[in-house]
């Protein structure tokens, strides 16, 4: 179990992961070995999985991006998703409940290149039955 502290070290950290233990010690009025001991104990839990940086992907070189969801035949629905994880350009994978079974974020350099892996590498993985995209215009947030 997560208490209130460790609720604000989390939101903390989601906000800026490179923050040192120092200020957020700072910002809660806690000693910072506190923070170190509450941030190893929520790594050890697997509350916090990993760090990382949030990319614009327009900014990389990556003008297409979309939401991709599909449906697939139930017996396969592991086994392809497994299969989408290991594609370069598939930034995100999830199994889910309602319109789509499994729902994944790709980045592309252009329309042309996202056609072509929606059609080719995502259409051809044997189980996938219909395929969803949605192309992002602008992310707001996250």
């Amino acid at each position: 179990m997560v208490d209130k502290k460790d609720l604000k070290i989390i939101e903390i950290l989601q906000k800026n992961s490179r923050i040192s233990c120092m200020e957020i010690a700072r910002k809660l009025r806690v000693s910072e070995s506190t923070i170190r001991k509450r941030v190893k104990s929520l790594e050890e839990k697997g509350v916090i999985k990993n760090y990382t940086v949030l990319i614009d992907p327009s900014k990389i070189g990556y003008e297409s991006t979309a939401i991709i969801g599909f449906d697939v035949e139930p017996s396969k629905l592991l086994e392809v998703a497994q299969r989408v994880t290991e594609l370069e350009e598939v930034k995100s994978v999830a199994t889910s409940t309602g319109d789509h079974m499994i729902m994944t974020e790709v980045w592309a350099k252009n329309g042309k290149e996202l056609s072509r892996i929606i059609s080719k590498k995502i259409g051809n993985i044997r189980g996938v039955k219909r395929i969803c995209p949605a192309i992002i215009l602008e992310k707001l947030k996250g």
